[in-house]
């Protein structure tokens, strides 16, 4: 089993900045593809930028750009840093890590960008 910690997230003016990460512990080694995933209030959970174990990188078409997504497999933990933030950012922003028993997700961390 993998266990994902989500820390970074809080209150941000837009235009503003946020580095979000998330430490993976347990079964790291089972681990492939990392990613990031916000949820909005009242709106599905959508994909921000996944990265694949040999570093391979995709974003969501809305956040490119603006959003960048790293991973250091040393410390088996993987980023987010958002630059430029808008209101419509504002959402619980979740880290999913693939394993060999499917998916993982932490348990996620608010940023509102308000001012």
């Amino acid at each position: 089993q993998v266990q994902l910690v989500e820390a970074g997230g809080g209150l941000v003016q837009p235009g503003g900045s946020l580095r979000l990460s998330c430490a993976a512990s347990g079964n790291i080694f089972s681990i492939s593809n990392m990613g990031w995933y916000r949820q909005a209030p009242g709106k599905q959970r959508e994909l921000v930028a996944h990265i694949t174990s040999d570093g391979s990188i995709g974003y969501a078409d809305s956040m490119k750009g603006r959003f960048t997504i790293a991973r250091d497999n040393a410390k088996n933990t993987v980023y987010l840093q958002k630059n430029s933030l808008k209101p419509e950012d504002t959402a619980v922003y979740y880290c999913k890590a693939d394993s060999h028993t499917g998916p993982n997700w932490g348990q996620g961390t608010q940023v509102t960008v308000s001012s």
